[in-house]
């Protein structure tokens, strides 16, 4: 058998494909097979020198996820070096403060001004009677089928449906709130990638855990009240969603996280 490559190899299958096509003998009947086969032929051929040029000698279908999944932890990592160098210069700035403070009057009065505002400011915790709301992903077995009409989005908890019970905890009067004992306050941003919470620059996984310290009834009322959170019981009825609602004593801690300003607004 003879082994042939590059323009010759074409050549010859190009070749064997019109003598194929061409007519032999008037009186005699070809099979359709006949005809297939070298068409087929020169398809294969075609599409296997395209793949192996457009791969390029890599793989077409590479899963990126253990690519990302090492990018989300890379970032914890910087996130996490960040805070601990942030948490040393705060101390600091505080330590020299107190000590100017001692000598210099206008610093002091300065310094007893914001002592006064921290706790309204969220930075100082707080313990008291709230409402704690859990949210949890739909609890299925790997063999189990999907409800009828149900897709896999149907049974994570979302993005909006966290910002449902933040939005009422606040329009509910609450005084202070945490999630996943985190500290928040009424300017910060609730994401979600996927099915986890990105909060603060750190990811958290379900369920998610929403404290708020304020008048439980009024609270409550508010979590009624609410479209979204209405929406998200119905799907907890109909694709065994996560949803836990308590009345308790409990703490938020203070606000640790940067409190730089990026940018504000004349109210008008």
């Amino acid at each position: 058998m003879e082994y042939t490559s590059g323009a010759a190899s074409w050549q010859k299958v190009l070749r064997r494909a019109v003598v194929g096509l061409l007519p032999r003998r008037p009186r005699q009947r070809r099979p359709g097979w006949s005809i297939g086969v070298p068409l087929i032929a020169a398809a294969a051929g075609l599409l296997f020198t395209t793949t192996a040029t457009t791969a390029g000698g890599t793989a077409l279908r590479e899963d990126r996820r253990p690519q990302l999944t090492q990018l989300i932890e890379d970032r914890r990592v910087q996130v996490a070096a960040s805070e601990r160098r942030a948490a040393q210069l705060r101390a600091e700035v505080e330590e020299e403060t107190a000590t100017l403070a001692d000598s210099d009057g206008p610093i002091r009065e300065q310094r007893d001004r914001a002592a006064a505002s921290r706790q309204d400011a969220g930075f100082t915790a707080l313990t008291g009677t709230g409402v704690t709301v859990e949210l949890n992903d739909a609890v299925r077995r790997a063999d189990q089928e999907l409800p009828d009409g149900a897709t896999n989005d149907d049974l994570v908890v979302h993005q909006q449906d966290v910002q449902a019970v933040v939005n009422a905890l606040w329009a509910g009067g609450a005084e202070a709130m945490s999630i996943m004992n985190v500290r928040v306050l009424a300017t910060s941003a609730v994401r979600c990638v996927g099915n986890t919470l990105l909060l603060h620059g750190r990811v958290y996984s379900p369920p998610f855990k929403i404290v708020a310290i304020g008048d439980p009834a009024a609270l409550r009322q508010a979590l009624a009240a609410s479209e979204g959170v209405q929406m998200f019981k119905g799907a907890v009825n109909d694709f065994q969603l996560g949803y836990r609602e308590t009345v308790s004593t409990v703490t938020v801690p203070a606000f640790e996280d940067s409190t730089a300003l990026r940018s504000a607004t004349v109210p008008r």
